[in-house]
């Protein structure tokens, strides 16, 4: 048994994380300000007693013991990072500083959720974890895109400066279960239109391409990679390396749900990545890790949470 701190525990990825290590037996203590997360995504958890949840900004100091840190705190979703981009920032930097120093303070091991959105719009295709990425520092994505770069470069200066016990993990594209429904996200997005049988906004002309990780696969990730040997820090990447057009993403939701849709195309985003796919050689030789669920049958799973759905 592991006491065990999740920020930004109540949101898509750390409620299930949540979840997850409370039925292996450890004491986890989710923490979230709520402004993506939401207490219906743990409220499954608040009688065990195993969970406890605090309301609280990474953004601000924490003082607590424990064994553990996963830091997920960040909205993900260019909607939500877009809104307020120097909280963002704020949120990646100053939160990355306080669990660092939390770490550095309990002798705990760290785990960083970064992201592939380091590489940019990538000129080398897989994206490696050895190649720097072509990013634009002043964009509109960049508050997301600069502020996961700099929080990397922080947990590698503290393991190097003050022996702190880090693993650094870039998160591609996950979907599943618990999804918000407004986020933004090409696979939510695509779901709630199909359900509502509104018109599915493709931006482009939908050639450009992403890969898709399961929920599940990636929370397995996560928990080996919390768990490797000590000599490997990372990065390493976790994401699905099968690779789909966002035209036949599309395509494939109208099939599993029956709708009538129609496609409607719209101008590309600035800085919107053409190609994105994991590199996940170094984490199958590592963590021994590759995802099992096919697009498909989690695209059937997605889809059943989101029918029903209160807030669909």
């Amino acid at each position: 048994m592991t006491s065990i701190l999740i920020t930004g525990g109540a949101g898509f990825l750390g409620s299930h994380l949540c979840e997850r290590l409370v039925g292996a037996g450890h004491d986890v203590l989710c923490v979230d300000n709520f402004y993506t997360g939401a207490k219906d995504n743990i409220a499954h958890l608040l009688g065990n007693p195993r969970f406890e949840l605090i309301r609280h900004d990474v953004t601000f100091p924490l003082y607590v013991e424990v064994d553990r840190i996963y830091n997920l705190a960040c909205p993900a979703s260019p909607i939500h990072y877009q809104f307020d981009p120097v909280q963002t920032t704020k949120t990646s930097v100053h939160g990355a500083i306080n669990m660092l120093g939390l770490a550095k303070r309990v002798k705990a091991r760290i785990l960083q959720a970064s992201t592939s959105e380091v590489y940019g719009d990538p000129e080398i295709h897989p994206q490696v974890e050895s190649y720097w990425g072509r990013v634009n520092p002043i964009g509109i994505r960049s508050c997301y895109d600069e502020g996961k770069r700099c929080a990397e470069t922080l947990f590698f200066d503290y393991q190097r400066q003050h022996g702190v016990d880090i693993k650094v993990v870039r998160i591609f594209n996950t979907y599943g279960p618990r999804m918000h429904p407004n986020d933004g996200r090409v696979v939510s997005n695509f779901i709630v239109q199909a359900l509502k049988g509104a018109d599915i906004a493709i931006y482009g002309d939908g050639r450009q391409t992403r890969s898709f990780c399961y929920v599940d696969d990636l929370i397995e990730a996560l928990i080996r990679m919390m768990d490797s040997d000590a000599d490997f820090s990372g990065p390493v990447n976790i994401g699905n390396p099968a690779e789909f057009t966002i035209l036949e993403l599309a395509e494939l939701v109208i099939k599993l749900t029956g709708s009538r849709s129609k496609l409607v195309h719209h101008p590309l985003p600035a800085d919107d990545p053409k190609q994105r796919q994991p590199d996940i050689a170094l984490a199958a030789a590592r963590l021994q890790w590759c995802p099992k669920v096919a697009l498909q049958d989690g695209l059937k799973q997605t889809i059943a949470y989101f029918r029903g759905s209160a807030n669909l």
